[in-house]
């Protein structure tokens, strides 16, 4: 007896321990701190609303600096160095061996030791803009009762904040927005080398009949190659299996990766972490001033990718100058928002921002490739990858004078990976440029000059002019009039292609003032000619989502004000599956010997229970989605065997734009382009028609099988990805959602708007802005889901943070 009471002591002391750490790990939200040991040279005063949105007044940009680092730390680091771990290589040193397969992917990069250097390259206000910001993260980190929670449960303690550190947060977005391995161009390559060239433009079309760029027009599909070109049923293996998942088809791992979001995503799924951004002119604003409209789509967890921020300085002039948005937990500048002059926004612009080459290397010689200078040696590092409880690896890494070396080819060939976030000038501080901006030639210079992801860049300013144009790196490449265009993986031995460094800024595309007074931008080709040969298709999105956003704005009567904006933001109609419907009720039309009633049901439900929308509470809706990705995994499946046989590596999932000629094969049926496990196309239909409606009716009877069973969000928090048992403690549950692919209201499990907003410079206090997740990262925080009912009902909140509930000093 007397041995339980004394463990029954000891289980409530360690939970009581325990429960006072987790508090104790709190933020400070109230009172007065004096930080020691760091550089300030005022107060700054930091105010937060009701949810936790903070207001920081500084006197200068040091202070700010020092205080949004400071912010940062206590509510968001092990965010902060889960990130910065990820593009160095370093996961496994903070989590164990499990992280070392993501570790040795980055690490081939040596991310840390570029942003080391990049450092360097820094001027002298940069420089001591980044050190305030690292000064301030660890002066936050110290001020908190205890460690971080996550750190308690890892039984680690967290290291310092290092000035590089802001720059390997970049990086990692980088990982998350571009393709950090070459696949998608190996991808593309193989289907170039193994089929008859016009088999290959068929299949990999450089756009369809959804195009639709702000310049230009669409692109028209190439026509289906004939039998003397190819035919399949002579050059398909042994039949490849069918995914058995295709029903749930890319939504089933869209849920973020164990321990960052992002890093274990498909080609497929990367390829769909698209965003909106659009604006419209102040000719179309009641208020005269541009209206700028942004929601960007990335992995959703808890806590969400951004950090609202209000930042507020002495104006040069006199008075206040106010810059209002989201920042990224790791680096000390506004990402996305409003200055008062100016507001802007981002999408993935998926230009060709990394080129694969294949080393030309002496017989039975690996360590040397030729250049146009002669015989180059390859440069080998050995990186050290820590493991946390284990032993520690040794990576061997070798490095061309392109970049490292990544893999090999189906023939055997060593390729070097030519990427945009290898070079210095890839990460900077000119982003912090925008703060200052006070009308859109001035926002447009600022984004030719920030190193970043290159994004496509919407702005407007306050006397309603608006503007597209990339920031980040734009490669400048050598032999392009010799038809060099880096699309497919080539050798650059003979010198007479490659990079020649980047673009001027003069250089780079933009578009000023279009005449139809709206932008838009939704990861589709935005132009065409000159401009898209100087960008280049690194995989850009299908035109469907473009095309509703176009069509929406044109659409919209009178004086445009913010609502109208979200109205298209949560456009969830279903266009894009209009003629999937038509196809399968086509399909469903001529019955099913085996499984009548079930074929009869799924008639009556497409039939009478479509409304147009991905609607949570909607039956049809999943069963024409599945019917469609049921019918492309069949066919791409079966047109790419030879593809997969020669590498296991190859993803159809890389070829974006293949709805066109999915939907030429589904209509003109060639006999010489069908799987040979088919009789006819016919049979084919009717077969993904049927596996769609067994797969969805083994949840229960086919009408309660709603697409919003399918589509809950996944809400969670890195730790319990990897402990479940922490999942009602840290995940944030969601109710089935609306939207999807291909729409607007892009909406996953694992994926959708980190956030939405619309604001017109000036006009900030009629702005709305909302986000999944809240502000902290404690799960005891008050902020920690606050805000996040707004984000599910796609309600809108103010873009501006409201009265200050809490007031903390920070003083010198």
């Amino acid at each position: 007896m007397v041995v339980v009471v004394l463990l029954l002591i000891a289980v409530v002391g360690v939970a009581l321990w325990v429960r006072h750490q987790l508090q104790a790990s709190l933020p400070q939200l109230e009172g007065e701190l004096a930080l020691q040991g760091v550089a300030m040279t005022a107060p700054v005063r930091v105010e937060r609303d009701a949810l936790g949105v903070v207001t920081l007044h500084a006197e200068n940009r040091q202070d700010l600096a020092v205080a949004t680092g400071f912010l940062h730390a206590q509510d968001r680091f092990f965010q902060m160095d889960l990130m910065r771990r990820q593009a160095a290589g370093e996961l496994a040193a903070l989590v164990g061996p499990a992280a070392l397969p993501l570790d040795r992917e980055a690490r081939v990069h040596r991310f840390r030791s570029r942003a080391e250097r990049a450092l360097e390259q820094l001027s002298t206000l940069e420089r001591e803009l980044l050190q305030s910001y690292a000064t301030g993260v660890n002066a936050g980190l110290a001020s908190l009762g205890a460690r971080p929670f996550e750190y308690l449960l890892l039984r680690t303690e967290p290291e310092a904040w290092r000035m590089e550190d802001s720059f390997l947060v970049v990086l990692a977005m980088y990982f998350v927005l571009q393709d950090s391995s070459g696949q998608g161009e190996s991808d593309l390559g193989l289907l170039y080398d193994l089929f008859p060239r016009e088999l290959a433009d068929f299949l990999a079309p450089q756009g369809t009949k959804w195009d639709a760029p702000v310049a230009g027009e669409p692109f028209v599909s190439p026509p289906i190659p004939g039998p003397e070109v190819y035919d399949l049923r002579s050059h398909q293996p042994a039949s490849q299996p069918e995914s058995p998942s295709a029903e749930r088809g890319a939504l089933a791992s869209q849920t973020p990766s164990i321990w960052l979001p992002g890093t274990s995503l498909s080609r497929e799924e990367r390829a769909q972490l698209g965003s909106n951004n659009f604006a419209l002119a102040g000719s179309r604003v009641a208020t005269g001033a541009a209206l700028v409209a942004n929601d960007m789509h990335l992995p959703i967890g808890v806590p969400n990718t951004w950090y609202r921020a209000s930042f507020v300085l002495p104006a040069s002039g006199g008075g206040e100058q106010r810059i209002t948005g989201i920042t990224l937990p790791g680096t000390p500048l506004v990402v996305v928002g409003s200055n008062g002059h100016v507001a802007w926004g981002f999408t993935n612009s998926y230009g060709d921002w990394s080129d694969l080459v294949v080393l030309e290397q002496p017989e039975n010689d690996e360590l040397h490739y030729r250049t146009a200078e002669g015989l180059q040696p390859l440069t080998r590092f050995e990186e050290i990858l820590e493991v946390a409880g284990g032993e520690s690896e040794t990576l061997e890494v070798f490095e061309s004078l392109w970049g490292p070396v990544v893999d090999r080819d189906h023939r055997g060939r060593r390729r070097a990976l030519r990427w945009v976030a290898h070079d210095l000038e890839g990460y900077n501080l000119g982003l912090m440029g925008l703060e200052q901006a006070t009308n859109l030639a001035e926002a447009f210079e600022v984004a030719h000059a920030s190193g970043v992801p290159a994004q496509n860049f919407v702005a407007g300013d306050a006397d309603g002019r608006i503007g597209w144009t990339l920031v980040g790196l734009v490669p400048r490449r050598k032999g392009r009039e010799a038809g060099f265009s880096g699309r497919l993986p080539s050798s650059w031995a003979a010198g007479n292609s490659g990079w020649e460094g980047f673009l001027e800024p003069s250089q780079i595309p933009a578009i000023l003032d279009p005449p139809v007074g709206q932008i838009w931008s939704a990861n589709a080709r935005v132009v065409d000619g000159e401009m898209l040969a100087i960008i280049g298709d690194g995989g850009y999105d299908l035109g469907a989502r473009a095309q509703q956003i176009r069509d929406g704005l044109s659409a919209i009567d009178g004086a445009a004000g913010p609502l109208d904006l979200l109205a298209i933001q949560l456009d969830d109609r279903a266009l894009f599956l209009e003629r999937w419907r038509t196809l399968l009720l086509e399909v469903l039309a001529r019955g099913h010997d085996n499984d009548a009633e079930l074929w009869a049901e799924g008639q009556r439900l497409v039939t009478d229970g479509w409304n147009g929308h991905a609607s949570a509470d909607s039956v049809a809706f999943r069963i024409v989605r599945g019917f469609r990705l049921r019918v492309q995994n069949i066919v791409f499946s079966g047109l790419t065997a030879p593809l997969l046989a020669a590498d296991e590596r190859f993803e159809w999932g890389s070829l974006p734009q293949r709805e066109g000629p999915l939907w030429q094969l589904v209509n003109h049926k060639p006999s010489h382009l069908l799987d040979s496990k088919f009789p006819t196309w016919d049979a084919l239909l009717e077969t993904a028609a049927d596996l769609t409606l067994q797969k969805i009716a083994e949840g229960g009877p086919l009408a309660e099988q709603s697409w919003g069973k399918l589509n809950t969000p996944r809400v969670r928090h890195p730790l319990s990805r990897a402990v479940p048992q922490l999942a009602g403690f840290l995940d944030i549950e969601s109710p089935p959602m609306p939207g999807g692919t291909f729409m607007p209201r892009v909406q996953g499990r694992g994926f959708g708007a980190s956030e939405r907003l619309a604001v017109s410079p000036g006009h900030e206090a009629d702005g709305y802005f909302h986000m999944p997740g809240g502000q902290s990262g404690h799960p005891l925080s008050p902020f920690y889901r606050a805000g996040h009912d707004a984000w599910l009902e796609g309600r809108p909140t103010p873009f501006l943070p409201g009265p200050a509930e809490h007031v903390l000093i920070l003083r010198p």
